[in-house]
């Protein structure tokens, strides 16, 4: 049973909507005052809070303030409810990180529908989206719950990419982002004697280039399909609008930022003080995690030597020397371009010595 926070002063519109609430199978929480639903969202954090602007002792601007401000809160789906229904209202709201609005008085199923569809949203991102194109389309889609959202434009159209051709170079102020609906990109820095260096892997599912359309600058490293890929191009300003007005969007892309954060911490680690031996291991496993094909249980990943010393960060014939090492001692087998794990536990003993 989903649990509600009903924060209004006036009583019988309290008692009225806590009924209608209760009557359509929700567990209500009532408060009669700003201060008060504070209170009671921190103690029992609630699925949804229904809160009223014009409250004594805190307002309903106040309470969404401080309620964001709590990381235990700040991801809670907020509806306002008001009598005032002026525009200057409605977009100060949002701006504050409100998902709805709501102007008493409304009809029951007004107020039904727009809280299971905040919840259904809410559990959508909770659990992410389907990692496909289709599943970006029903992502950016359920975002525009928000009225100022309805006018972004829906097409999105797909880009061919051919392998060994840039997506984008070092220095580039991107117009837009790209999400990864089939194929293999990787992203590198180049230093003063032309030695590229991997520093992440993408592959479908994912987003890339958002660093610099959310840092409001330039890209800071160049992208590379790794196989012929296609890209879901979709506009800086869509995406702005998203994460300036929609809070889920905001929160799913700070989570994608932090595991980024960590993987190339992690990648840092291991050219720091890993031997070649340990960062072939350790490449061949990420490989494996992130390439390949889980319905078929496959442990072998198809990349060139060249992409693959540069992931290690070693020139090829060192890296070629170690695959032979790690071939002899029974971890891997090589069949052309193809490189399979053999013996995966003594891959990652090898990887995490």
């Amino acid at each position: 049973m989903k649990h509600i926070l009903l924060i209004e002063d006036d009583q019988d519109m309290r008692e009225n909507t806590a009924e209608i609430l209760e009557l359509a199978n929700y567990r209500v929480t009532k408060a009669e005052n700003g201060r008060r639903g504070v209170e009671l969202a921190r103690k029992d954090v609630p699925d949804l809070i229904l809160c009223d602007i014009m409250m004594p002792e805190l307002d309903g601007y106040g309470v969404l303030h401080l309620l964001n401000r709590d990381p235990h809160t700040a991801e809670v789906p907020f509806i306002f409810l008001s009598a005032k229904a002026e525009r200057s209202d409605v977009r100060k709201g949002m701006e504050l990180g409100a998902d709805d609005y709501l102007t008493k008085p409304f009809e029951e199923s007004e107020l039904l529908n727009a809280i299971e569809g905040r919840l259904k949203r809410s559990d959508l991102f909770r659990k992410g989206f389907d990692q496909s194109l289709n599943g970006l389309n029903a992502f950016l889609d359920s975002a525009r719950g928000v009225a100022a959202l309805q006018d972004i434009a829906r097409d999105r159209k797909a880009r061919p990419v051919a392998r060994k051709e840039m997506i984008f170079h070092e220095g580039d102020e991107l117009r837009s982002i790209y999400f990864i609906d089939k194929g293999k990109v990787r992203c590198f820095k180049m230093n003063n004697d032309g030695k590229e260096l991997v520093t992440a892997l993408y592959g479908p599912g994912e987003f890339l280039g958002y660093m610099s359309v959310l840092e409001g600058g330039r890209v800071t490293e160049s992208a590379e399909a790794m196989e012929d890929t296609e890209l879901a191009v979709i506009p800086r300003e869509e995406l702005q609008a998203l994460l300036y007005r929609d809070r889920d969007v905001s929160m799913r892309f700070i989570k994608m930022l932090s595991r980024e954060v960590k993987e190339k911490e992690q990648l840092l680690l291991e050219l720091a003080y890993a031997s070649v031996r340990q960062r072939v291991a350790q490449a061949m496993l990420r490989l494996h995690e992130r390439y390949s094909p889980q319905d078929e249980g496959s442990l072998g990943v198809h990349i060139s030597r060249e992409d693959l010393a540069t992931i290690v960060g070693t020139a090829t014939e060192s890296l070629i020397r170690a695959l032979t090492d790690l071939k002899d001692d029974g971890m891997i087998e090589v069949k052309g371009r193809e490189i399979r794990i053999k013996d995966q536990r003594k891959l990652e003993r090898l990887a995490s010595a």
